[in-house]
């Protein structure tokens, strides 16, 4: 915690009677950053970022915002500004007014000149030069976006808010709207803070993570770090796809960790760096990602630490890879990823098959 950040929580709890929606947190967004809050619904990610705006007040702990404590500062005197999933904007007023509107109630007041002036440059910044006199109606889903965005940014917020502002977009335009919203963040300079349920969206995105799960941080990290060394099964699952494999624990060193299955199978890997610490005869699991597995028709040699034979349930094109879920008689369906050029003959449905990974490809981690 110090100068550098732009959001701190110290031991925060939100309560809504008797449930407990965020339970005790703590972290620190840095400034100028882009972080993200990632999670399922019911999670506390949306209430976390209430309490950022001023518009929720914590039950316990604090919350500072550029190392002010804000505990019962009203949303509107809070250098944040949201851009929220619907966009909110006015529908009867052109969109230079929308934009300007909140200039309006600024202290000292501003003229209405340098209201449109200042419209005018937030508009050029969003791409949008030439846009003023349109209604909202008359634009597109994107554009829209682009709109809340200026309007969020004209006012110059130390910290600005995204509550999952791309979810009504279709994928190609969420895309670009990702794109838009990298730009903009790395232009302004300020922070942005994100709340999605989309992974993917927050990994393209976001300079750190934090995965929450029923209204803790159960791990924050850098994108990379979230996907390649995940704390435990929630985050591996949640954060891309993983196969996991469960077991008891045998035998622990610094560099690796060997798990038996309930089949009797004894598999090596090494511990995941970033999480709880395994002991020996505790539960425990392994996470391959579906591109750490190599897949060979039957009879093929697959020179891997693991090779198990199964057979094809499915094969599924998704242009760049070919996913393939095949059936193992240990594990059940593991999912396989084959990057296209390096898929030299498909695997038919029900084709046998063999599958197998490298030690090192996998994770050894706690529930």
């Amino acid at each position: 915690m110090g100068d550098s950040n732009d959001i701190e929580f110290c031991k925060v709890v939100k309560r809504y009677g008797s449930v407990t929606a965020v339970d005790g947190l703590n972290f620190a967004v840095r400034r100028g950053s882009f972080h993200a809050f990632l999670g399922g619904s019911g999670c506390g990610k949306t209430t976390t970022l209430r309490m950022i705006a001023g518009f929720e007040q914590p039950s316990e702990g604090h919350v500072l915002l550029a190392g002010r404590n804000v505990a019962g500062v009203p949303a509107f005197q809070r250098p944040v500004n949201m851009v929220f999933q619907h966009y909110a904007l006015f529908p009867h007023m052109t969109v230079s007014e929308n934009i300007a509107y909140g200039l309006r109630y600024r202290t000292p007041r501003i003229d209405t000149r340098q209201q449109r002036r200042l419209a005018d440059e937030a508009l050029e910044m969003v791409r949008l030069s030439g846009f003023g006199s349109r209604r909202p109606s008359e634009l597109s889903g994107g554009q829209q976006q682009r709109v809340a965005l200026a309007r969020a940014l004209v006012n110059k917020p130390t910290v600005l808010l995204l509550d999952e502002p791309l979810a009504a977009l279709d994928r190609k335009l969420r895309k670009e709207m990702q794109s838009e919203l990298l730009r903009l963040q790395r232009e302004v300079g300020i922070t942005f803070v994100l709340v999605t349920h989309d992974q993917e969206e927050a990994l393209s995105m976001s300079d750190s993570i934090s995965v929450m799960r029923d209204g803790t941080i159960v791990q924050t990290a850098t994108p990379e770090q979230l996907y390649e060394t995940p704390a435990s099964r929630y985050v591996a699952d949640f954060i891309g796809e993983s196969n996991v494999i469960e077991g008891t624990v045998s035998a622990v060193s610094a560099s690796v960790v060997s798990l038996r299955t309930a089949e009797g199978l004894q598999l090596n890997c090494p511990p995941t760096p970033s999480g709880q610490a395994l002991t020996v005869n505790a539960p425990g699991c392994i996470a391959v990602r579906p591109e750490a597995i190599d897949i060979r028709a039957a009879g093929s040699t697959l020179a891997r630490d693991v090779r198990l034979d199964g057979q094809v349930e499915d094969r599924i094109y998704l242009g760049n890879t070919t996913e393939y879920r095949v059936r193992t008689q240990p594990f059940g369906i593991l999912c396989v990823r084959v990057p296209r050029q390096q898929e030299t003959q498909p695997l038919e449905h029900g084709a046998p098959v063999q599958v197998g990974w490298d030690q090192a490809s996998g994770l050894a981690m706690t529930f």
